[in-house]
């Protein structure tokens, strides 16, 4: 686990986008592709923030999701309709990049097929191996649609998993499972704001069984990036 703390958010938005930009080239260099999972919530003004002033080949990105919620892509909802409304036009990203959901199908046919999709671009593995996965956490600790307690923590034989039982609305969704998240190259959390800091500083005390903290890549680094002290 890498800890930065910065005094302000604009600090954590530059630190972000500058791993980012690392994490992006060295996948392009070594693997020909850069696979990057987004999630939604403040990461989407994050990104649209500092990735334009990255260097990257943005043709090589492929943009998938940790979690999204079954809604159309017009609803302000939809974490890939506001990345498509706040990131696309400020970067070289278009449609072509990004692989979403098919928001047409209920949770548990919206997951099939996103499963489906990711195996055309990780064939032949147990679980998907991301260069990155961009992560947010809730003030109760979760982290994609993964909420405290919920029986999806110990979901390990699906990549993506339908939740229709969510405690945020809208509760309908599809999200990544541990596991997925765990087999990554690498994870970076990006929190502001004393509460979030606070859920951290329990984390790191294993005072409760929050699910960001259950984030721990076998193979891969964890990056915590905070505007407080931790």
């Amino acid at each position: 686990m890498e800890i930065q703390s910065f005094d302000t958010s604009d600090e954590v938005v530059n630190a972000l986008c500058k791993l980012v930009e690392s994490y992006s080239n060295d996948s392009v260099r070594e693997r020909g592709l850069f696979k990057i999972g987004l999630s939604g919530g403040s990461l989407v003004d994050y990104l649209s923030k500092g990735l334009p002033g990255i260097s990257t080949e943005w043709d090589k990105w492929v943009v998938f999701f940790c979690d999204e919620r079954v809604v159309p892509f017009q609803d302000a909802d939809s974490t890939y309709g506001a990345y498509k409304k706040k990131l696309m036009g400020k970067v070289p990203l278009d449609e072509k990049n990004f692989v979403p959901i098919n928001p047409n199908l209920t949770a548990e046919d919206a997951a099939k097929e996103y499963i489906d999709k990711l195996k055309k671009h990780f064939p032949d593995c147990k679980w998907p191996e991301f260069d990155l996965l961009l992560l947010g956490m809730g003030p109760d600790g979760h982290t994609c649609s993964l909420f405290p307690d919920h029986p999806l923590l110990k979901e390990d034989n699906v990549w993506v998993a339908p939740i229709n039982d969510s405690p945020k609305p809208p509760p309908s969704r599809v999200t990544f499972t541990l596991p997925v998240l765990n087999n990554s190259r690498g994870c970076i959390f990006a929190i502001t704001g004393e509460q979030k800091v606070e859920v951290f500083r329990k984390i790191c005390k294993k005072a409760a069984n929050f699910p960001a903290g259950l984030v721990l890549p076998t193979n891969g680094k964890v990056h915590w990036l905070m505007d407080k002290k931790p």
